[in-house]
């Protein structure tokens, strides 16, 4: 079958533009934090935008008006869980990670890197990606919440600060 009939295309030519262009109408109000780079809850937003907006452009027994709905309090729910991690402290080791540190001093950090799942092998394609060729010029390499690695060079390599933020160094090793 090519299609299922000249009515379910006609619907999908209106309602897929107008439920996309509410979509970002709907993210550009709701600010910057909504697309920001994503720790593990907003990629499930994000997969859960995606399907809502498919299936509110495919489905013809949803309407436009209820999929944008969905839309809107998905975003809402997201503004809501952004604004409670941002003021009630014990809400954000719920919400989103710490960063881990994984690499200190010329050394692995063997027990970060298990809790954590990530081989030695991607600490140093990160590092060589930063145009640093010897582990001797990094201090630290860090996890972040988002799951990218930052890589922090010692003073002496001239490449950056020897001190770090947010990352808790008595809890890595």
């Amino acid at each position: 079958m090519l299609f299922s009939s000249w009515q379910t295309l006609f619907r999908i030519l209106i309602v897929g533009p107008l439920a996309y262009a509410a979509l970002v109408a709907m993210l550009r109000i709701s600010g910057k934090r909504t697309l920001t780079q994503l720790n593990a809850f907003d990629f499930v937003v994000t997969v859960a935008f995606g399907s809502t907006l498919a299936t509110t452009i495919l489905n013809t027994s949803i309407g436009l008006i209820d999929g944008l709905l969905a839309l809107f309090i998905l975003i809402f729910l997201q503004l809501v869980v952004a604004w409670i991690s941002s003021r009630v402290e014990w809400s954000r080791t719920v919400i989103k990670s710490e960063p881990h540190l994984l690499f200190r001093n010329s050394r692995f950090l063997d027990r970060a890197l298990e809790e954590e799942r990530v081989r030695r092998e991607e600490i140093l394609q990160t590092i060589r990606s930063q145009g640093i060729s010897s582990l001797d010029e990094v201090d630290f390499v860090v996890l972040e919440t988002n799951g990218k690695m930052s890589v922090i060079p010692t003073a002496s390599s001239g490449r950056g600060i020897s001190a770090l933020e947010n990352v808790d160094l008595a809890k890595s090793g």
